[in-house]
């Protein structure tokens, strides 16, 4: 398994090279970057060029980019009662796509909706699909995986529904991106992932402490309750080999060291002896 972070793993005004050059420093394998609405680096705005050339710079620091992600999708879910909004947040995934397919990364990570008081389960379950519908020829188009990722959105709460809601769209280029940290709360990790299984696209690790119990309770990675050495078992038992991409916020002092850090946890928990013993 490959060694990842997420580029909201550093400040906000962090420069992309040094973005890279941290994580490059550190030892990670890849750098899984977000899509803002006009942020640093990929952007509702950038274009191809701007694109290829973010990939060359990566190339230049030996970093894979096979994942991007985006939290605009909070701002515009593909579950909300005004079609209007549905329809930036199908914009949003396009250009997910899009970039993704630019900068030679296969996997688009994808919060398919948010359950509230203004949209049931079932709406955020129909309307999400409807508008995923819409955008999955591109995706196949691309060959770019939509990875529907588990969060604390009151949706998909279990392992076999989400199975199930994948399933529905009878296509290989949807799948799950697994958030080890988020199902904590709610269930085991490594159920998760022995069910959702050859679903999964692509890996997301964070901690988390039980005795929070909210939201507030991620930890750095070994700081929390996840059994780590369960959750490679299974990822070993489901053939995965891809990468495993850290996501935990950012420190307030020295960002490297955070990246410095975690790649160390992360050759912990990837280690053959903790898993084997």
């Amino acid at each position: 398994m490959l060694k990842g972070i997420n580029q909201w793993c550093y400040p906000d005004d962090t420069p992309l090279e040094l973005v890279f050059k941290y994580s490059r420093d550190a030892g990670f394998d890849a750098v899984e970057l977000n899509v803002s609405m006009d942020g640093i680096g990929l952007a509702m705005n950038t274009s191809m060029e701007e694109a290829k050339h973010i990939r060359e710079i990566a190339e230049h620091y030996g970093l894979q980019l096979r994942s991007i992600s985006t939290n605009l999708l909070w701002k515009y879910p593909l579950s909300h009662y005004d079609e209007k909004v549905r329809e930036q947040g199908r914009n949003v995934v396009e250009k997910q796509i899009e970039l993704a397919s630019y900068i030679g990364a296969d996997t688009a990570l994808v919060v398919p909706g948010v359950v509230n008081e203004e949209t049931t389960y079932l709406d955020c379950y129909t309307r999400s699909q409807d508008e995923l519908r819409k955008v999955l020829s591109l995706a196949e188009k691309q060959k770019v995986h939509i990875g529907i990722e588990n969060v604390w959105n009151k949706f998909l709460l279990s392992p076999l529904e989400m199975a199930r809601y994948i399933d529905e769209f009878h296509s290989d280029y949807m799948g799950a991106y697994y958030d080890v940290g988020n199902t904590l709360q709610f269930g085991y990790p490594e159920q998760w992932i022995s069910i959702l299984g050859e679903r999964i696209r692509k890996i997301h690790v964070k901690d988390f402490r039980l005795s929070v119990g909210n939201i507030t309770g991620f930890v750095p990675l070994l700081a929390g309750d996840v059994n780590w050495k369960k959750v490679l078992e299974a990822l070993k038992n489901i053939g995965y080999k891809d990468t495993v991409t850290a996501e935990i916020p950012a420190y307030s002092f020295g960002p490297q060291y955070l990246a410095e850090d975690t790649a160390k946890h992360l050759d912990i928990m990837l280690n053959q002896e903790m898993v084997n013993h």
